[in-house]
């Protein structure tokens, strides 16, 4: 494959600005150029439910790269909404009427986050969070006289809950499932994320089925419930998931199914067209299976593979997916992969009612899928290549403390 002499990326995130930077760093000299919608210059989204929501950093410091390095990098920022890619043309439209023209794309496109079919989703005081200005928004909210209440028990809901407690406001998480994160983590840890809420006051209610939101003038006074009961609210979060931004990728005809599907090196059903981050929907070399993560180690790790494809070859992204969270006084670390179905049992190194312990979700053959470790730390370098070489592993070693990680694996004598 030849040098691409120009090289688009779409997409302001994380994935679209690692992306550019990736390329300079090895060595592409091209025509670059970085397609962002948003008035702000490409920043990380983690701080937006962290540190930034709860008042502990400024927003500089989720940007990727202050203006400076765009310039003495050589990477030309346009602020608009792609609308359109040519795939015979090899262009991409921009809102406006600009036309761009690339020998490679890169798409980065992110995702939205979902709104729910009911009455009074879309009135005033029903709010989401993927942006600067939504954070702003959560944050306004917060205070002793406050109430929010929270539609859905997954990571941006429960992270926003303990910010929101952190303010004194009054939380309510209606979750419609048995427990929070449940398809995540299974019954087993989920359960220490709903121990760690309801003991930091918030107002738990798991098979929770809402009807609808309640409105007065124009603004959400409260949630309305399948049995007719309202809980009042200053403000309602929506936090029951996102959908990849695919509107792009679809009209212009390239293969979509739960994301952009892309091979091993992240490239799509169009050899020149290449996707990272959120959207993208992968044949994972390791896992041995396809995979669409919208977390910020996947937007931070893929740029590295596609710019090594598009500077010298196809490259297999095969790190594995990492996500953290940090609430309260847990902070904890996820590697691997393993759905509610997945995994045919969780053992447990550490003790559960502390939080202080490292979780692995084994399959029936007793190799990793996944592991966690809460407020215990510098494990996931030692446990990776457990998961990653499918190592089998003996059960009692695992969960136990004394035996190294490199000591685990199951020997048949």
């Amino acid at each position: 494959m030849s040098t691409p002499q120009r090289i688009v990326v779409v997409g302001g995130g994380l994935a679209g600005a690692k992306t550019v930077e990736e390329l300079r760093t090895q060595g592409y000299a091209g025509e670059l150029t970085l397609v962002h919608r948003e008035a702000h210059l490409p920043y990380e989204r983690p701080p937006l439910s962290k540190d930034y929501l709860q008042g502990k950093a400024q927003f500089d410091d989720a940007l990727v790269h202050p203006q400076s390095w765009y310039d003495e990098h050589d990477v030309h920022l346009v602020e608009g909404v792609a609308t359109a890619i040519d795939l015979d043309a090899h262009e991409v439209q921009v809102e406006g009427g600009a036309t761009l023209g690339y020998d490679r794309l890169v798409l980065a496109t992110g995702s939205t986050p979902r709104r729910l079919p009911i009455d009074g989703a879309d009135a005033e005081g029903v709010l989401t969070l993927r942006t600067k200005e939504d954070s702003d928004a959560i944050r306004a909210t917060f205070g002793s006289d406050k109430r929010l209440v929270i539609i859905g028990g997954g990571w941006i809901g429960l992270e926003v809950a303990a910010a929101a407690r952190a303010k004194d406001t009054a939380v309510t998480v209606l979750e419609a499932g048995e427990l929070p994160l449940l398809a995540v983590l299974g019954p087993e840890i989920a359960q220490v994320f709903a121990d760690l809420h309801t003991g930091q006051g918030v107002d738990l209610r798991t098979g929770a089925q809402v009807a609808a939101i309640e409105v007065e003038d124009g603004r959400a006074t409260g949630v309305r419930m399948g049995d007719g009961s309202v809980i009042a609210a200053d403000a309602v979060l929506l936090g029951v998931g996102a959908a990849p931004n695919v509107d792009l990728a679809q009209s212009a005809g390239l293969d979509v199914d739960n994301g952009v599907l892309v091979d091993a090196s992240l490239r799509s059903s169009n050899p020149d067209v290449y996707v990272v981050g959120d959207i993208a929907n992968h044949d994972h070399p390791v896992l041995g299976r396809r995979l669409r993560v919208e977390h910020w180690a996947t937007a931070l790790n893929q740029p590295r593979a596609v710019a090594a494809s598009l500077v010298g070859g196809d490259k297999p992204y095969t790190e594995l997916p990492y996500f953290y969270t940090d609430q309260y006084d847990l902070g904890m670390e996820y590697i691997g992969n393993a759905g509610k179905d997945a995994y045919d049992r969780v053992v447990v190194r550490g003790d559960l009612d502390s939080r202080e312990f490292v979780s692995f979700w084994l399959d029936d053959q007793s190799r990793i899928l996944a592991a966690m470790n809460v407020n215990v730390w510098d494990v996931v370098d030692q446990i990776k290549p457990l998961i990653a070489d499918g190592t089998v592993v003996d059960a009692d070693k695992l969960a136990d403390p004394s035996v190294d990680y490199a000591q685990v694996a199951r020997t048949d004598d």
